[in-house]
């Protein structure tokens, strides 16, 4: 079927900047908390920004990818990195607007991304799992980089993965049964964006191996 875009071009544009500037940010922040140098705040804001959609593109071949084919895209990490890198207490006072923006973001990337690689001839679990990369890509090469566990992968951290695991499955079941639509496409949107923030909510976490029996301390 023929892959409708969620918003008009410009539209859909402005709010991939934003986006990729709330991802900045935590990628920005991560990087002071850890106590980096500017090339290391930069380095983390770019990766976390931009790299669930640069792994896309590279898989399904879409080269150069958007990341270096569109300036705003490229600039806008290294903006927000010199933000926090003068106005980081200011930034760590918001960061619970911070989050629901990432939500937001996480929301909109994974339909996105599930889309773009549906219209590159990917099939529909292959598009999903490309959907899901996008969303949350950035932030684990984030967490390798500032040598830490990545979020994704902790179970003391609220659900991140499923909302978005979410949105991108109800994107191919619109494709699956030729329902995708612009409409379809915002509400797959929306309920990854609202799961993900109940989960901050109400602090959802995935549940661990049944019956577990470790000796191992937890950190």
């Amino acid at each position: 079927m023929q892959i409708q875009q969620l918003f008009s071009p410009s539209v859909q544009h402005t709010l991939d900047v934003i986006g990729i500037f709330v991802f900045a940010i935590s990628g920005a922040l991560l990087a002071v908390r850890k106590n980096f140098d500017v090339f290391g705040i930069a380095v983390l804001a770019e990766v976390t920004a931009l790299g669930g959609g640069l792994i896309r593109d590279l898989i399904i071949g879409a080269v150069p990818p958007a990341a270096f084919t569109d300036l705003g895209y490229f600039v806008t990490p290294l903006l927000t990195a010199v933000v926090v890198f003068f106005l980081h207490p200011h930034v760590e006072r918001i960061q619970s607007a911070v989050l629901v923006f990432d939500a937001a973001g996480l929301g909109l990337f994974c339909v996105t991304g599930t889309t773009k690689a549906y219209s590159y001839g990917l099939g529909l679990t292959a598009s999903a799992t490309l959907g899901l990369a996008t969303a949350v890509g950035g932030g684990v090469l984030r967490d390798v980089l500032a040598n830490e566990v990545p979020s994704l992968l902790r179970w003391d951290r609220d659900l991140y993965a499923v909302p978005a695991i979410v949105g991108a499955t109800m994107v191919v079941l619109c494709i699956r049964y030729d329902a995708l639509t612009p409409v379809t496409s915002g509400v797959a949107a929306v309920t990854a964006f609202v799961l993900r923030l109940l989960a901050m909510k109400y602090h959802w976490r995935a549940p661990r191996a049944w019956n577990r029996r470790s000796t191992v301390m937890e950190e």
